[in-house]
């Protein structure tokens, strides 16, 4: 462990960590694998992420709040650029930025337009360090991660190179322990034992969202947007509460799409894969809120509403 000014190992660091990326580098998986537990939602489609979700992980000596943020891209949509801003701004905040570069794509302009923002970073007035994390390192040889190493040495002045696999929990803890060297002294921030900041709500909608990307065609994720209208307790005829051990919650929620055509998909054939994503969700829904759940999914059409600026407010970006 690194000391302090007068040379004493610090008895408790705390601080935020920032994850940042080109779309499907793995920063989702690798927040949960961090965390231990499953705080963001994960696909193999890119731009999954559309807010900044933090998790907490929770150690005697540390407490790390990460946090997740969508993947920094070229944008094409005012959605895109309001993305873009988001990590921009969080970048600005953090004590130390993870740079997540897959291990089975070779380095490529979307890295280096990343690289470059990052060394203004590097350069700010905090001056942050940024540790580049090698993700999905189980999936290749150990000959193409030599030389994907190499290559992410060259692409900037990182503070730490850590090859890491969230699946197989390959240099989880050690990409954890040299992130934790770079926080500050500093009591909890969150009570121990929490995971995650997130409104309830915003988890719901990451998890439908997370089961309504499943299977779908490659135009759907960027048009897609989950907002959860109510979450209240079932109650009786009369009114009254239901008795205990058969409590239900009343989850609604709607699912936006920008076209009827798009709407057809999320919906299926006579309705059957609206059936699905419910099913998929609710199991996560009710480990969540820890109570049986009645999934009410409704799917509407907000035309164009990734160009729109009073439609993006609505639905939250």
């Amino acid at each position: 462990m690194s000391t302090d000014a007068r040379g004493d190992a610090p008895d408790h660091r705390s601080g935020f960590a920032c994850l940042v990326g080109r779309p499907n580098a793995g920063k989702s998986t690798l927040t949960n694998a961090l965390v231990g537990e499953k705080v963001a939602i994960t696909s193999g489609r890119p731009q999954t992420t559309r807010h900044t979700i933090r998790g907490i992980v929770n150690r005697p000596d540390a407490q790390l709040v990460l946090v997740d943020t969508p993947g920094l891209h070229r944008p094409r949509t005012l959605l895109g650029e309001r993305l873009n801003d988001l990590v921009r701004e969080t970048l600005t905040e953090v004590d130390v930025v993870v740079f997540c570069l897959p291990a089975d794509q070779k380095v490529g302009p979307g890295d280096r337009y990343i690289a470059a923002q990052l060394a203004d970073v590097m350069r700010g007035r905090r001056g942050t360090p940024v540790v580049a994390a090698v993700t999905k390192a189980d999936t290749v040889s150990r000959e193409q991660l030599a030389q994907h190493l190499l290559a992410v040495d060259q692409l900037g002045d990182w503070a730490q190179i850590v090859p890491v696999s969230a699946v197989e929990g390959y240099q989880v803890g050690t990409l954890t322990d040299v992130l934790v060297q770079h926080l500050p002294a500093g009591p909890e921030l969150y009570p121990g034992g929490e995971l995650t900041d997130e409104p309830e709500a915003v988890m719901v909608a990451e998890l439908v969202r997370e089961a309504a990307l499943e299977g779908v065609r490659d135009e759907l994720p960027h048009s897609l947007a989950v907002v959860v209208d109510e979450i209240v307790p079932r109650t009786r005829a009369d009114g009254s509460p239901r008795p205990p051990g058969d409590e239900l919650l009343d989850v609604r929620v709607d699912v936006f799409v920008e076209r009827d055509s798009q709407k057809a998909i999320v919906i299926g054939k006579r309705g059957a894969r609206l059936r699905d994503v419910g099913t998929r969700a609710r199991s996560g829904i009710e480990a969540l809120l820890g109570s049986r759940v009645y999934l009410d999914l409704h799917v509407k059409v907000a035309k164009d509403w990734q160009r729109d600026p009073k439609q993006l407010r609505r639905l939250g970006f």
